[in-house]
């Protein structure tokens, strides 16, 4: 049995945390976790279908109301775990408690309280909508241009922080409305309407909270950390204009290719061989545990330093100075 102060562990096998809190179902969807895992621990069920490990069990612990640490999650994965929900709620569990409120209440008279009662669900249904698209729309997207190291001044995560209101409060107003207002016997169907409406109410205060104690804090540190090094590039350019600011652009260059490849730190000359085998800068980024932004940045001075600008040239050069061997250049390199 967990206590409130312990975490969950790679090692407990995924029915067990189950188990311990079945809202954890919700979190397996929206992380697009398949059932059917026997006892297979939490490790073993998130290498196979894709999922960090970390971030599951962090999103896992702070549903579960356990000590969590926001450092350890994945951004990416985090925001599609988000999309997954705002889906939910949009495609399923709204439109869901619509249909039961339709069966169970009566509404006929524009001035009926079950009418009334309809018209206040579908208004805040629309809210829910609009705040979510507001989300999907951009602040989604704007995330997604961070991960490719792209910081758009025009927009923070502070902005939206700052608007970032809310939406489950209504639904308890509305079950509280029904429970004192509406004069009709109670049925099989308003109760399970009730009950849905509690338990949405619960998923989206839930939800709500996850982005703003683990979405939110995780997109202000990605982006000081692009800060920090859009404000190191900028002043290793200035420092390179500096000391070039006397050399003609159209001088030829008389380097060696010794003197070039001399020049070049041990990290460019890794990034050039990944370049010559056809890699884009995301993909090296993967591979060497850097930004996307990091990437480019290399890049650019390796450029600079070789005075070669294309990935078929750079190519060229990897295998005349014997940085790899040819059989390992894709062909595609060439095209």
């Amino acid at each position: 049995m967990k206590t409130p102060d312990s975490t969950y562990t790679p090692t407990q096998t995924m029915r067990s945390i189950i188990s311990d809190n079945s809202l954890l179902l919700m979190a397996l969807s929206r992380f697009g976790i398949s059932l059917g895992f026997g006892d297979k621990t939490i490790e073993e069920v998130c290498k196979e279908q894709g999922i960090d490990c970390q971030t599951f069990l962090t999103v896992a612990d702070y549903i579960s109301g356990h000590p969590y640490n926001p450092d350890n999650i994945d951004l990416e994965q985090l925001m599609a775990y988000l999309k997954k929900a705002h889906s939910y709620f949009l495609d399923f569990q709204l439109p869901m408690i619509r249909r039961k409120l339709l069966e169970a209440i009566d509404i006929s008279g524009v001035n009926s309280i079950g009418f009334l009662i309809l018209r206040f669900y579908d208004d805040y249904a629309t809210e829910v909508r609009t705040h979510m698209e507001v989300e999907n729309d951009h602040v989604f997207p704007y995330v997604a241009g961070l991960l490719e190291g792209t910081l758009d001044k025009n927009f923070s995560i502070e902005s939206f922080a700052k608007g970032h209101i809310h939406i489950a409060p209504k639904l308890q107003e509305l079950k509280d409305i029904i429970v004192r207002y509406y004069p009709e016997n109670t049925n099989d169907l308003l109760t399970s309407a009730l009950f849905d409406i509690i338990t949405c109410e619960q998923d989206l205060s839930a939800h709500c909270l996850a982005e703003d104690d683990l979405f939110i804090p995780a997109v202000r540190r990605l982006e000081t950390k692009i800060e920090q090094e859009e404000s190191l590039r900028q002043s290793e350019d200035a420092s390179h204009t500096s000391k070039t600011a006397d050399t003609d652009d159209d001088e030829s260059d008389s380097s060696t290719d010794a003197e070039k490849l001399n020049s070049l730190s041990e990290r460019e000359k890794e990034i050039v061989c990944l370049i010559a085998k056809g890699l884009t800068n995301k993909e090296i980024a993967n591979q060497l545990y850097l930004s996307v932004h990091t990437v480019a940045t290399h890049r650019r001075n390796i450029c600079g330093k070789l005075r070669i600008h294309s990935p078929a040239g750079l190519t060229i050069f990897a295998i005349m100075n014997g940085l790899l061997p040819i059989a390992d250049i894709p062909r595609s390199s060439f095209q």
